[in-house]
């Protein structure tokens, strides 16, 4: 079954198509991924799912469970159950690491807020009164971000560039989140550029210049991450890097 279905989406900045006519179907209860090169429109993507501002203007439509989210705003898309974890973890100054568990959490108690601590590897005693701001590491606030995530119980849950920025241990809670979001019912799309990451999808897409390309299992995915692109009509060829595993492509989008 479909949780979501994005269809035909064009969104045009600066009189040039980041996302060209994209259309792909979200399973739901799956972890899917996305990938592709720096600017092929993932991370816009994301922001226009959410219904961020300067993302709203779009042909096409998102549906969620076949209904049309477009006209939703972000407050609204999130009382439906849609979330975005960003690739920059939030910052609110002044505000209690509970009350930022428990702003959006399904069950609103110091139980529940103990228990997201506990799973993204923090102990309660030692950042429940602490505030979310500039005291807390990169990899703490990410970890914060994901136990309120976890807490919300979401419908869909984007995670933008999860691994970006954050330490080993940090990157280990992370997909120990994802795993247990999949198992209480959760969709999850992960947009990276990591191979290790992928391999916490159920299925990918990979894009390009705001276009579908290429979709499959997991397994069939990793092609692409080992310079193997699939050929379309933009110039690039992805290299591996072979200190990281990671892609560094340069696309010319002309």
């Amino acid at each position: 079954m479909n949780l979501l279905e994005i269809r035909n989406l064009t969104l045009i900045k600066d009189n040039r198509p980041i996302l060209n006519n994209l259309s792909m179907d979200i399973w739901a209860g799956h972890v899917h991924a996305i990938i592709g090169p720096n600017g092929a429109g993932k991370s816009t993507l994301a922001n226009t799912i959410m219904g961020l501002s300067g993302y709203r203007e779009f042909e096409g439509d998102i549906l969620l469970e076949r209904e049309s989210i477009a006209p939703l705003s972000v407050d609204e898309r999130a009382r439906r159950g849609i979330t975005l974890l960003f690739q920059e973890p939030a910052r609110f100054e002044g505000l209690g690491v509970m009350q930022f568990i428990l702003a959006g959490a399904t069950v609103k108690s110091r139980a529940t807020a103990e228990e997201a601590l506990i799973k993204v590897g923090l102990a309660p005693e030692k950042y429940l009164k602490r505030a979310v701001d500039k005291t807390l590491s990169g990899g703490e606030r990410k970890r914060i971000e994901l136990a309120s995530i976890y807490a919300m119980k979401p419908r869909l849950v984007l995670m933008d560039e999860p691994d970006s920025g954050v330490d080993i241990d940090s990157v280990k809670y992370i997909f120990a989140i994802i795993k247990e979001l999949r198992k209480s019912g959760s969709t999850v799309i992960l947009i990276t550029h990591s191979p290790e990451v992928l391999r916490h999808a159920d299925h990918a897409f990979l894009i390009c210049a705001g276009t579908l390309v290429d979709k499959g299992d997991m397994t069939s995915m990793f092609d692409y991450f080992n310079g193997k692109c699939v050929p379309c009509e933009h110039v690039g060829q992805p290299v591996a890097d072979s200190a990281a595993q990671m892609l560094t492509t340069a696309v010319n989008l002309q």
